[in-house]
């Protein structure tokens, strides 16, 4: 039987004066979630507080009341879970003025037996590190990344172009969210990162997967703090969050 170690990190980083990232958990029921928020300060940290919040209530509500295993209830209550999320940010934006164009992407997974399902909506990540190797499980919302997709820019480029923060998808910038859904079966050994862009902006995936490799960081919390400070000696330009892992 798979096990699971968890640790959490959030950092303000170098150049902003507010925490925007929010991260929670459900441990027993195996959900995990990153919210990335924007909109001003208190926009940005009020929007990605509600949707971890209400993901994680949805979620639970939605898991609790079909308790089976299978991957397409996992992925029912996630998606269900974050077009709530979406409701609930648009909601609040609808009659607070001083909410109007706040917005959160928002990546989530959940757990259950060997089984791993990931949704996001934006430019939040989810990788998966095994024998050494690091993969994105999640593809990027974002206009570079789809501008790489569709062969207009190189990697390069991308990494360097000032539209790099410009994302096609969030929590809250419309009425209807259309989040994606991934799937990956876990091995033991295997590392979980879930992270916002404040982290893989100033992180190359090869420096994600040396420092995920259990050889290098033997706890989940070690990982968690090695990610942090490296994104932080790097620039830290952004609000810095990760959850790590661990399955043995």
């Amino acid at each position: 039987m798979l096990t699971v170690e968890a640790a959490a990190r959030t950092d303000v980083g170098l150049v902003r004066k507010s925490n925007q990232d929010t991260f929670g958990s459900d441990e027993a029921l195996g959900i995990y979630v990153v919210c990335d928020g924007m909109g001003g300060a208190a926009g940005g940290e009020v929007a990605s507080s509600i949707a971890t919040e209400t993901f994680l209530t949805i979620a639970r509500q939605e898991l609790m009341s079909d308790r089976g295993a299978s991957s397409e209830v996992s992925r029912r209550a996630l998606k269900r879970a974050a077009v709530a999320a979406n409701r609930a940010v648009t909601n609040r934006a609808a009659y607070d003025e001083r909410y109007r164009g706040m917005g959160s992407t928002l990546v989530g997974v959940r757990i259950t037996g060997k089984s791993l399902i990931a949704i996001n909506v934006g430019d939040s990540r989810v990788y998966v590190e095994r024998d050494g190797t690091v993969a994105q499980l999640t593809v990027d919302h974002s206009y570079v990344a789809e501008q790489v997709r569709l062969g207009i820019m190189t990697e390069t480029e991308a990494e360097n172009s000032s539209m790099q923060s410009l994302i096609t998808r969030a929590i809250g910038a419309e009425e209807d969210v259309y989040p994606d859904l991934f799937e990956a079966l876990l091995e033991p050994g295997d590392t979980i990162l879930l992270t916002s862009d404040g982290l893989t902006r100033h992180l190359h995936d090869a420096e994600i997967g040396s420092i995920l490799s259990p050889e290098n960081t033997p706890t989940a919390e070690e990982a968690c703090n090695q990610l942090v400070e490296l994104a932080k000696e790097n620039g830290g330009s952004d609000n810095i969050t990760c959850v790590v892992i661990r399955i043995s």
